[in-house]
């Protein structure tokens, strides 16, 4: 979780693609979650709140199943 000594753990998304072109980074915040684009690092985040964070995963994780 971020805290506001610390700076966010990155990963990429498994779901971004493969070609490097399209990559996704995400990191856990106290708040639910912060996303940004990989190619620009010092870019712009997009943070989600934590319900929303939990439903968009659940949604991923019904259609890779379904």
């Amino acid at each position: 979780m971020k805290t506001a000594t610390s700076e966010p753990r990155w990963f990429k998304s498994s779901y971004s693609g493969g070609s490097g072109t399209e990559c996704v980074e995400c990191a856990y915040a106290s708040h639910g979650a912060l996303i940004r684009d990989a190619k620009y690092a010092d870019g712009p985040v997009v943070p989600v709140g934590a319900e929303a964070w939990v439903e968009f995963i659940d949604a991923l994780h019904s259609r890779a199943l379904g």
